[in-house]
């Protein structure tokens, strides 16, 4: 697992962008289809955007069909936590990075094999780092 990351609200507020700060800070969700990686192909490893953890590898990324880039599993069983979220009248499974708690998405059990789990994240709350194949 990565280093604990903490920063003040005016740190974060002053290195992220008003999407990434809403979406990772506050909770928020990013329009469906909107993402700049909800349909990204790119060969390469997934890294939340406030601490750069490693999150997810391209290798488990798949269509959904959901709007929201969509993985099988994480890069490790310890890069994400997991809280549950009782907001909007529903109870979910949040994703949040381990290291800095920035909320990436959720987490649901209509994924495809081998683990049958859809980690359903928010563009906002990830950067790509290209890697070769």
């Amino acid at each position: 697992m990565a280093d604990k990351v903490e920063k003040s609200d005016a740190e974060w507020r002053q290195q992220l962008s008003d999407e990434q700060y809403a979406v990772a800070r506050c909770g928020g969700t990013e329009p469906a289809f909107t993402g700049k990686y909800w349909n990204h192909k790119g060969v390469g490893v997934y890294r939340c955007a406030c601490c750069q953890n490693e999150l997810f590898s391209s290798q488990s990324k798949y269509d959904s069909g959901s709007g929201w880039p969509s993985f099988w599993q994480p890069i490790s069983a310890d890069c994400i936590a997991e809280k549950t979220d009782t907001s909007h009248g529903m109870v979910r499974v949040e994703t949040v990075c381990s290291a800095c708690s920035a909320h990436l998405g959720h987490v649901f059990p209509d994924g495809p094999p081998p683990t049958g789990l859809r980690y359903c994240m928010n563009s906002a709350s990830l950067d790509f780092v290209e890697r070769s194949a």
